[in-house]
């Protein structure tokens, strides 16, 4: 089955129903559906806003870091729904590459505050965004530095039990999956892995060579779309303005790759349309979609 004939189906069911029963069995999948908390833009507090989501249909969430963790879990009880893992909330702002130590601090601080929020939440992982590279930052300053400053937050990561998960975002770092792994395995610490983003690697590559190269590495998953087409004619920013289903990310490829690694884990939607009560089941339902791909 290849990409374009996946299309055409349009729906998980009319998909699951041509498989012969031994092949569906052998290929269930144990991703779970989640959906990053900063997607969610219906109105109303935390737990109105979680209530949307588990209406829509999702298991899960991905909170922020230094939200207000009580709140969050309240709304989590209520609902049923789980953290499927945690943004750190200061990556961006005060990256770990950053040549000033004092911002440095700050970004370490935060991904310890991350990893705290994570054990009270159950999440098994935080995301974090290692590095930045620019004209100010050189890539070599970046790749110690950020290493040099999360192999101090290691041990506490292994006495929470939770994961830091590295995220390749467009950041100018870590551009190839083979450097990836090795960034990885450098820590020598199960509790350092990878926070897989589809739609962040369709301008520059293809998610299913980065799945197989991972491998075991891969912690969660960011699901995201992204059109070539758009990004080659508007600029590559208008690339993430596509719809599920509607971009390039050959789904059937990337699931095949991810069953071949055994992934078990989370699958949390970074995309656009979650404003309403209506568009989270959009969501919801086109996720259905591709993990049944």
């Amino acid at each position: 089955m290849d990409r374009r004939s996946f299309m055409t189906l349009g729906s998980a069911g009319l998909f699951a129903s041509m498989l012969p029963d031994a092949f569906a069995a052998e290929t269930t999948r144990r991703i779970r559906k989640g959906i990053m908390w900063g997607t969610v833009g219906v109105p109303g507090s935390i737990l109105e806003k979680a209530r949307a989501v588990k209406a829509a249909g999702f298991e899960g969430v991905e909170p922020m870091g230094g939200m207000d963790v009580d709140e969050m879990l309240r709304a989590l009880d209520d609902t049923g729904l789980k953290a499927g893992s945690v943004c750190c909330h200061t990556h961006w702002a005060k990256p770990l590459s950053d040549p000033n130590p004092a911002v440095r601090a700050v970004g370490v601080e935060g991904l310890r505050q991350s990893l705290k929020d994570a054990k009270r939440y159950g999440a098994p992982a935080v995301l974090l965004v290692p590095a930045v590279v620019n004209e100010s930052v050189g890539y070599a300053d970046a790749y110690r530095r950020s290493q040099e400053e999360i192999r101090k937050v290691v041990p506490l990561a292994a006495e929470l039990g939770v994961r830091i998960a590295i995220e390749n975002v467009w950041n100018n770092f870590l551009l190839s999956p083979l450097e990836a792994a090795r960034y990885v395995d450098e820590f020598e610490s199960p509790f350092v892995g990878w926070h897989l983003d589809c739609g962040n690697l369709v301008h520059y590559g293809w998610p299913e060579q980065w799945v197989r190269i991972l491998g075991k590495r891969i912690v969660t998953l960011h699901i995201k779309e992204y059109s070539r087409v758009k990004s080659d004619k508007q600029g590559k920013w208008a690339g993430f303005d596509a719809e599920f289903l509607k971009g390039d990310n050959n789904w059937p490829a990337i699931m095949k790759a991810l069953d071949e690694i055994g992934y078990a884990g989370w699958g949390i939607a970074e995309q656009g349309g979650g404003g309403t009560p209506e568009g989270l089941k959009k969501l919801s339902g086109e996720m259905d979609q591709i993990f049944a791909a």
